[in-house]
């Protein structure tokens, strides 16, 4: 109720927000920009204190994060590599979301996909999240996880077969689903291990 309430009254990111958890000081890296918006509105809540990453692949969602963010007036380091090499440290960050409200992440085969979000796990610390941004497939079925620009999957399989674990559709609402799942304690990448050839936990 209270997300509806600050929805109405201006805050269109409201819900993102809240779903993510980002807070001040958090160490986040975004994946993919479907939304500029979106993007900065999540940034925002690291503060001064935080670190914010956009990895972006193509020119199209680099362009959007950066009007995004300017729009916004936040800070960001964005960066155009590919998802499947992310060009970031191991155990780096507290939360990393991924955005495929634009269909990156289902246009990507399943081997590319699984690299991916393998990444995803590398990247963050023991501990730390992932949380998945989509639009909601037709019917409301969560696990078939894409959007209306691409191929749906089985996101809740791809985060397994990744490494991650509590895999759970925490909400499907205003035409979004979120998906989150948790990198194991005692399961880090070993240290030295090259970014582009993450080592398997």
């Amino acid at each position: 109720m209270v997300l509806d309430f600050l929805r109405r009254r201006g805050d269109p990111y409201m819900l993102v927000v809240g779903m993510t958890g980002v807070k001040m000081g958090d160490r986040v890296a975004h994946l993919g920009c479907g939304h500029g918006g979106r993007l900065a509105a999540i940034a925002k809540q690291v503060g001064l204190s935080g670190h914010a990453v956009a990895i972006v692949p193509d020119e199209v969602s680099f362009s959007r994060a950066q009007k995004g963010t300017a729009q916004a007036g936040v800070l960001a380091d964005i960066q155009r590599a590919s998802l499947t090499r992310l060009p970031l440290d191991e155990n780096a960050f507290d939360v990393v979301v991924v955005d495929n409200t634009d269909g990156v992440f289902g246009k990507l085969s399943d081997a590319d996909r699984t690299s991916a979000l393998s990444e995803a796990r590398r990247i963050l610390r023991p501990g730390g999240r992932v949380m998945l941004i989509g639009s909601e497939p037709a019917r409301g079925l969560a696990r078939a996880f894409g959007s209306g620009h691409g191929p749906t999957f089985d996101i809740e399989s791809a985060l397994q077969a990744s490494g991650f674990r509590s895999v759970r559709t925490l909400a499907e609402r205003e035409g979004l689903v979120f998906v989150e799942g948790l990198k194991p304690r005692g399961h880090s990448v070993p240290t030295g291990a090259h970014p582009e050839h993450p080592a398997e936990s």
